[in-house]
């Protein structure tokens, strides 16, 4: 049996679940109890009541700046990591952000980092090829959640999936960012879009013990524990643990996921140190998942959306054991340095069986299995220092940063190939009558201990230098990063060396309204040439994408907005005359941004956004494509929510949010496209007392109006794969803090 595997036998039935998690909690927060209690400054009643927000201020982080406050709402931060350069504030940095925090996770009753990007009006949630991977549209480029930062460092989550109990708060940095984190994009060969940065939960001042039980109406539940203590005379220390359990049927009908989570953070605050840890294991199976769709000749109409087209027998397992480490030291009043360290050991399995489709819906497939194993080692160190030139102000940043990945990789399949790799014995079934077929035999027998498929290492080195006005309206950022990759992938190795520049600005006209600009380079792996091309499993070489970006951000204390416009080239590669696999294509993604986010008035909270994209091909090999848009990248993107608090009914709130995307093409031709779709989801909370603990219950229809709709095509270079949207969910859920 594989090690990842999980029959039905073993699995724990929802409610049995609840009550052993149940009882393991509170014996949990009395052991962390009787540990505080000696040295513990808090009186034995713990953190205040209130029938308000429940509000918990995070520590700091191991950085002098700790979390940046939240902005009027609640639901975004004034600022976040940048790169290297650390925390700033909105206004200062002269790139397009945001952070959205855990009360908008909590409220909305997020499940994954896809349900807090909804929120987004940049980004868009498709997912990875032939797979089960949560990926990101950012400015019309995909970033898959390999991408993802933790902390600041690049692969130490789990590679498909990142549960939202794990969450303190997610960042989102707009734009290609090599220079800044160090191009995640050298070894996986996305990351030109954006970064997305988790950040891990914190000890905060008071005391937490939190338990949360929800359910929706496929039956799907959730038992999670968050506790957290600080420790010593001063609470220097601090230690918070959370765990989750997710298992049962969802809304698709017949499948089922089952998830399971256990982190802990801990953190010390001392005079001139700070340190932070954080270790996590999460595993998550999806049995009989629905798969993505590969249209033939003609889009289908979406089919129901609760309806599932997946076999029985398909499912996808992951397991990740992860860690990490930070720390800095003040050396001067104006200098420090700091370090970071983090690794992931994770292992995968899926059975799955991918259809192609008609117009009709007639469908056809094969059984693919495959097995991955990676190991992710990745460390940074730098430097930060102040010092004064005549009447400006200059902060100087050197940072080192290496990221290594081991992938070990197996696949089998129950079909063979003719010479243009289609399978030549595939079976079929239909998208709105499926048809069960009896689990297919492999053709070869699946290795589980397969040798190294891939091996890359990156190391790289930065520099820069913030230059602020005497009276701290400009600010001027220089720097470049000089990175070395060595790849070698099934057999295929090349070693490359890249610089990549970087030169931002802003310009504060007054307090609220700041001007910025940027210039800033990407760098991705160059593509794998196909099966079909000459040089079939050559690597091409690291590319070099450009943006340009000009916005203007406003600060009014109570709300904010923000309009950016940029243009984004990147190249790719394509199969040319010859039947070569070349680099002979490049694609520009330029638009606007428009967002709105704050306290409008008094218990009425807005987050709401536009985006207009235009995303063309300018350049390929055979010229067909040239003037054609890209797959996968709508035209329009717009959100609006608003979440405002029920006037008369103390502690009652109500939200409502409508997500609009445009047309997409599925193929690079433009001759398929998926249409438009609009979601509105609505939800509600409210905050009591019963026998003197603070309650709060929540309740949430996403997809209110059970709208059938294939909510993305593509996300992987060249193909045009469609994901059907996810059906009406209605989720309860009740969290008591003790």
């Amino acid at each position: 049996m594989s090690p990842i595997s999980s029959p039905k036998s073993l699995r724990l039935l929802p409610i049995a679940a609840a009550a052993r998690g149940l009882a393991a909690s509170l014996v949990l927060i009395a052991a962390v109890d009787g540990l505080a209690a000696d040295n513990s400054s808090v009186d034995d009643k713990g953190r205040e009541k209130s029938l308000g927000a429940v509000v918990v201020t995070p520590s700091a982080d191991a950085s002098a700046e700790g979390l940046t406050k939240s902005f009027a709402g609640g639901q975004v931060a004034r600022g976040g990591r940048v790169g290297l350069l650390g925390n700033q504030d909105i206004m200062d940095t002269p790139f397009s952000s945001a952070a959205y925090t855990s009360q908008l996770i909590q409220d909305q009753q997020a499940k994954s980092v896809a349900d807090v990007l909804l929120n987004d009006p940049t980004v868009r949630s498709a997912r990875g090829f032939g797979n089960f991977q949560e990926l990101y549209m950012i400015r019309g480029f995909p970033v898959p959640s390999d991408d993802m930062t933790y902390n600041g460092l690049y692969g130490v989550l789990p590679r498909q999936y990142v549960t939202a109990e794990l969450i303190e708060r997610v960042e989102v940095l707009r734009g290609p960012n090599a220079f800044l984190n160090g191009g995640t994009g050298a070894v996986s060969g996305f990351g030109i879009g954006g970064t997305v940065n988790v950040l891990p939960k914190r000890a905060g001042n008071e005391p937490l013990n939190q338990i949360t039980a929800g359910i929706d109406n496929g039956g799907h539940g959730l038992l999670a524990t968050d506790i957290s203590r600080r420790f010593g005379p001063d609470q220097s220390t601090g230690l918070r643990i959370n765990a989750a359990r997710r298992d049962g049927s969802g809304t698709v009908k017949n499948e089922d996921r089952e998830l399971s989570l256990l982190s802990v953070g801990a953190d010390f605050r001392g005079r001139g140190v700070r340190l932070s840890a954080d270790a996590g294991y999460q595993s998550d199976r999806i049995n009989a998942p629905r798969p993505s769709v590969t249209p033939s000749g003609g889009i289908p109409l979406a089919p129901e959306a609760n309806n599932n087209f997946a076999q029985s027998w398909t499912f996808s397992a992951e397991r990740s054991l992860f860690a990490s480490a930070r720390a800095e030291l003040d050396i001067t009043e104006s200098t420090l340095v700091w370090a970071a360290v983090g690794l992931r050991n994770g292992d995968e399995q899926n059975s799955l069986a991918t259809p192609t489709a008609t117009a009709d819906g007639a469908t056809t497939a094969y059984r693919w299995d495959n097995l991955r194993k990676d190991k992710v080692r990745t460390a940074e160190l730098g430097l930060r220092g102040n010092f004064i030139t005549g009447t400006v102000n200059h902060t100087m940043s050197v940072s080192a940063a290496v990221h290594e990945l081991e992938s070990r990789t197996a696949y089998a399949v129950s079909t063979a190939y003719d010479a243009n790799w289609s399978p030549l014995n595939a079976f079929q079934s239909n998208l709105y009558a499926p048809v069960a077929i009896a689990r297919p035999a492999l053709t070869s027998t699946l290795d589980t201990s397969p040798p190294v498929t891939e091996l890359t290492r990156s190391t790289s080195f930065a520099f820069a230098d913030t230059i602020t006005s005497e009276d701290q309206r400009a600010r001027l950022t220089v720097g470049a990063r000089h990175q070395h990759i060595d790849s070698t992938s099934y057999g295929t190795n090349y070693t490359k060396a890249r610089l990549t520049p970087m030169a931002g600005f802003s310009y504060k006209l007054q307090h609220q309204v700041s001007l910025y600009a940027n210039y800033i380079e990407g760098l991705t792996k160059g593509e794998t040439a196909p099966g079909t091309a000459i040089n079939a499993g050559q690597s091409l070489s690291p590319y070099t994408s450009k943006q340009k970006e000009i916005g203007v951000k406003y600060d009014g204390g109570s709300i904010g907005a923000g309009i950016a416009l940029f243009a984004i080239d990147k190249p790719f590669g394509m199969v040319n005359d010859s039947n070569t696999f070349v680099a002979g294509g490049e694609q520009r993604n330029q638009g606007i941004e428009l967002s709105l986010f704050g306290e409008a008035a008094r218990g009425v909270r807005l987050l709401a956004g536009l985006t207009v994209l235009d995303a063309k091909i300018l350049e390929s090999e055979d010229d067909l494509q040239n003037g054609k848009r890209a797959i996968g990248v709508p035209r329009h993107m717009l959100n609006f929510g608003v979440d405002a608090d029920v006037l008369g009914v103390q502690g009652m709130a109500v939200n409502a949010r409508a997500v609009y995307t445009g047309a997409q093409y599925a193929d690079a031709n433009n001759t398929l496209s998926i249409p438009s779709w609009t979601r509105i989801d609505v939800g509600a909370r409210y905050v009591t007392e019963i026998n003197k603990q603070l309650v709060t219950f929540r309740a949430r229809a996403d997809n209110l109006f059970d709208r059938n709709y294939w909510a993305s095509t593509g996300g992987y270079p060249g193909a045009g794969y469609l994901v059907l949207g996810a059906p009406r969910t209605l989720t309860v859920s009740a969290t008591v803090d003790f």
